[in-house]
């Protein structure tokens, strides 16, 4: 036993042993249930992510990357998060081991185009256009710049921005169903996606205008007989007889389909780039913003009244 009074060195380092212990012990317990909080959040955050991304389905198979508009009850319109998830989807499939990309539509639509919550909210504002212009030129960049034969399975009607993004395809297929509309003027908008440049080229300047001035929605076939349109197929075969093709198609040399690709695009590439940005700027700098929103507030009136 140790004399009172005299300090016990012994019993003093077991105290603070059992302290630190304790100490160590409330950390881990901290630590843990820090961890837990967070990979449960990290869990949640990813079901949320998993969840916006299931308008967007991307599968590999076959040689075919196949990036599909997934969003029926609101005929595939492409909402904000869509942009992005589209602009992923192109990035990883220019490098993935597919032969080429094929965009289509589920249900009866393609694509209704821009979801119309993306130039006015409920309260009818409109967002900071220079963000919107920013989002929409890297957007359009992305199918500039894709390296990989690039094919549109046009299922049922198309719209908008859907509609434009085809002159920059390598192959446009279509149900003898669908339909091609570009009803900027109506919405108080312009053309995007290179369409005042790619729509005069492909179909001449009076037949462009008609579309994007006046908003004519052309048939599958007039699409075809004006050249935005590769190859039109009846309905009730559409499925079958493209997809075998497009089977048969990624059997090809990747490679020098691909070297291809860039010989015929090698020389229109940087005045495409340049025409997104001119027309980027437009939107940004140009348009009538009252005019725009009362467009837009116009079409929404006009549409819930049906």
């Amino acid at each position: 036993m140790p004399k009172p009074g005299v300090f016990d060195l012994g019993n003093k380092a077991k105290q603070d042993a059992r302290k630190e212990t304790a100490r160590q012990n409330h950390v881990d317990l901290v630590s843990s249930l820090s961890s837990s909080k967070a990979s449960s959040q990290g869990k949640h955050g990813a079901d949320e992510k998993a969840q916006e991304s299931k308008n967007i389905l991307v599968s590999s198979e076959n040689g075919i990357t196949k990036i599909t508009f997934n969003r029926p009850a609101k005929k595939n319109a492409i909402s904000l998060q869509m942009y992005f998830d589209i602009m992923l989807a192109l990035k990883n499939a220019s490098t993935d081991n597919s032969v080429i990309t094929v965009f289509t539509g589920t249900g009866d639509y393609y694509s209704s185009g821009n979801d119309l919550k993306n130039s006015i909210n409920d309260t009818g504002e409109i967002p900071d256009i220079a963000v919107s212009a920013k989002r929409l030129r890297e957007f359009v960049d992305c199918f500039i710049d894709f390296p990989k034969p690039l094919v549109a399975v046009v299922n049922g009607p198309a719209v908008g921005i859907a509609v434009t993004l085809l002159g920059l395809f390598d192959a446009v297929y279509a149900s003898d169903r669908a339909t091609f509309h570009t009803p900027f003027t109506h919405l108080g908008q312009i053309s995007e996606a290179c369409s005042s440049y790619t729509f005069p080229k492909i179909m001449g300047s009076v037949k462009a205008a008609e579309m994007l001035l006046f908003g004519k929605k052309l048939t599958a076939r007039e699409a075809w007989a004006q050249g935005l349109v590769t190859e039109v197929f009846p309905e009730s075969t559409f499925e079958t007889e493209v997809w075998t093709r497009l089977k048969t198609y990624a059997k090809l040399p990747p490679n020098a389909m691909r070297v291809s690709k860039e010989l015929i695009r090698k020389h229109e590439k940087q005045k495409l780039h340049s025409v997104n940005a001119e027309e980027c700027a437009t939107i940004r700098e140009r348009l009538p913003i009252e005019e725009y929103t009362n467009a837009l507030r116009n079409f929404l009136s006009r549409k819930a009244k049906l």
